[in-house]
Parts: structure tokens; sequence; C-alpha cells
């Protein structure tokens, strides 16, 4: 059988090993994403729309997130939407993927297909793209392919000029806590501090219900890290209400029982192997009737 090569066997390749890099598939990482840019533009929530996965076309055509601007010519100051013009383009990578050049262009495309569904001038519309890593490959081709100029404007984000369309590139990472904090927390890497930081916030604001699915991913991606602020004397308390409205509480006495189970079969299964010890088995032989480590046996017979 033959294996394919060239540009479409190449891009498999990359989309694979982005699959086996990423994250856990269960985790709905886009939702979340959407709710945390809302709240990043939370000012202008009046003036701005959002629509989540756009549909272009009848087709497999879409689109992130669409924010569209009204009025058009209001002004954001706002650091992350301070290119924003009439429509404006949204692509979102989790953590673990990346914006690779063929989803430049293909997000490019969509700009000029949108403008020309939608009968407005291409220059009334952005693109911005938001990862959690500096996309080294991506900016190196606009740099030396298409000439154009990669400035930092803020801390994080990348203004690409040389175009018809504002373009900006987001390195969630990067970002600033104090003017971005739900979009650099969006991520699977928050340390107990950070953790705590963010929801206390969430519960100083009374956003529990309307945010459940950011705080659900976090919970998700978290898990160990949102335990350990629970379990905090300090903020316990404080944060019940958080967990209880997104469940998470329930996910961690679930896990705590599971983990309890497994430790109590982990005992039976060594007071069996105490017992065939004593009767002079073999280790191979207690190995295979308790499914116990070899070196947890080994240790028995010392």
């Amino acid at each position: 059988m033959k294996h394919s090569t060239g540009p479409a066997a190449d891009s498999a390749a990359k989309k694979q090993k982005r699959t086996e890099n990423g994250e856990n598939s269960s985790i709905a990482w886009h939702p979340a994403f959407i709710e945390a840019l809302q709240l990043e533009l939370e000012d202008y929530g009046e003036a701005l729309e959002f629509h989540p996965e756009y549909q272009l076309t009848s087709g497999p055509l879409r689109i992130d997130c669409i924010v569209i601007k009204k009025p058009p010519d209001l002004v954001i100051k706002k650091n992350i939407g301070a290119i924003f013009r009439e429509v404006n383009l949204v692509e979102y990578k989790s953590p673990g993927d990346y914006v690779s050049i063929e989803d430049f262009y293909k997000v490019y495309g969509y700009a000029c297909l949108y403008a020309y569904l939608e009968k407005i001038p291409v220059t009334s519309i952005t693109i911005t793209f938001v990862e959690s890593h500096y996309p080294r490959e991506l900016i190196t081709h606009l740099r030396e392919t298409r000439g154009y100029k990669v400035e930092k404007s803020n801390a994080g984000i990348y203004n690409i000029a040389g175009d018809i369309l504002p373009i900006q590139i987001i390195d969630s990472m990067k970002l600033s806590a104090e003017e971005n904090l739900w979009l650099k927390d969006l991520n699977n890497k928050l340390n107990a501090q950070e953790a705590n930081r963010l929801l206390l916030e969430v519960k100083k604001k009374g956003k529990e219900a309307r945010i459940s699915a950011y705080i659900d991913v976090i919970a998700k991606a978290n898990f160990n890290t949102i335990e350990e602020v629970m379990n905090m004397s300090n903020t316990a308390t404080s944060l019940e209400d958080v967990f209880i409205r997104t469940g998470f509480a329930a996910r961690i006495e679930a896990r705590g029982q599971a983990e309890g189970e497994a430790r109590g079969e982990e005992r039976r299964a060594i007071a069996i192997a105490e017992n065939l010890v004593k009767l002079g088995m073999p280790p191979e032989t207690i190995a295979s009737a308790t499914q116990l480590d070899p070196e947890k046996i080994k240790a028995l017979y010392k």
C-alpha cells in the first residue's frame, strides 16, 4: 500500500501530531473561550454581538466566533479589541493546539468569503487568532514570505501590518493578569495561587451562573490544583457556591470515593499476598493471583 506524500500528507501528519500532543478531547474549550471573550469585553457588552460557531455556508465552513460592533464607529480601548472594526473574526486554539500557516490562510479566506456573502467591504473586517503559545513558525512565515511587519503592541498581543485587513495574534499565556484575567487563565497549567485568584474573582462578581462552561473547563483541566484550593481553610467557604453551581464539588467527592475504593482493594490484595508468602508460594504465582506490583510482592518476602 502506497503512502501519500506531498502537502496534503504533510498537513495530515501535522494534524495528527497536534491531536496527539493536545489536551483531553472531552474538555470543551471553545464554549469556555466565548465566555472568557465576553468577560474581557464586558464593558462594551451592549454594543457588541457575539456569534459563536458562525456557519458561513451550508457546508462545513465555520468560524469560531464573529464579534459584530454596533455602532460600527465605536472605539474600543480594551487591548484585545483595539483593532476591531465592524465585523471581527476570531479563531481560537485550545491548549495543546496552535495556529498553523494553513489555519492563517483558512481564516483569511473566510474573511474574504464573509465580505462577499454579506456584501460588505473587506476593509470593515478584522482577524484575531488566540492561542496559548508564541506562534514562531507562523510569524516567521508572515515576515519572510509575506513581507508583513509583526510588532508587539501589548503583552502577548502581536499586530500584523502590511495587509488590507487588520490582523492580530494573541498569546494568551503572555497576557497581563491584571487586564486579561479570563483569557490568560483559560489553560490547563494553573497553579494554586492563580486558581484561587481567578475563582475569588468569579465569586466576587457573582458570575457563576452565566459562565458555567468556563468554570467547568477550568475545573476539569486543573482538577488537582482546584482540589488543592478547595482544601485551603481560608477559601473553601467562599468558593463553595461556585463549585456547587458547576457540579465540581460532586466530582471531587466522586473521585475521592473511587480512590478510596481503589486503596481498599489494594489493601485486600496485600493481605492475600502476605498469606501466600507464608505458604511459600513463588512471587510469580502471587503476582498472577493478586495483580499487585512485583516490587511490592518482593518487599513482602523481606
